[in-house]
């Protein structure tokens, strides 16, 4: 995975635009539109992206119709999918956690016959 990707994910608007792209394909004005920025602001991000590989351009007749490269984004997928196994663990372990304390506060207001 090229260190281009992360540094094109660091900008927001560039996240903006793969956001849109991911929709469908779109030319630069209708990306302009979208994101009520400026024509070369757009241009600029969009080279960004394509650099990094992630997105493509293609012709068509008097336009720049620009996609999603969908590989990249697998490849982050791929290299999250760790981190994310990880977290969805501590997160299940949170669960059970609180779900035992909100027992425990049940059992105890139960036998106590307060509530609190």
């Amino acid at each position: 995975m090229k260190d281009t990707i992360w540094s094109a994910l660091v900008d927001a608007r560039r996240r903006a635009v793969l956001d849109l792209l991911r929709e469908r394909d779109r030319t630069v004005g209708e990306l302009v539109d979208r994101l009520g920025t400026t024509q070369p602001t757009v241009s600029k991000h969009l080279r960004v992206l394509r650099e990094a590989g992630l997105v493509h351009v293609r012709v068509d007749a008097q336009r720049r119709v620009y996609g999603l490269e969908p590989g990249p984004i697998a490849e982050l997928d791929i290299w999250l999918a760790p981190y994310r196994r990880l977290w969805n663990a501590r997160l299940d372990a949170l669960d059970r956690h609180l779900d035992a304390r909100v027992a425990e506060d049940e059992e105890t207001h139960e036998a106590t016959g307060r509530d609190e």
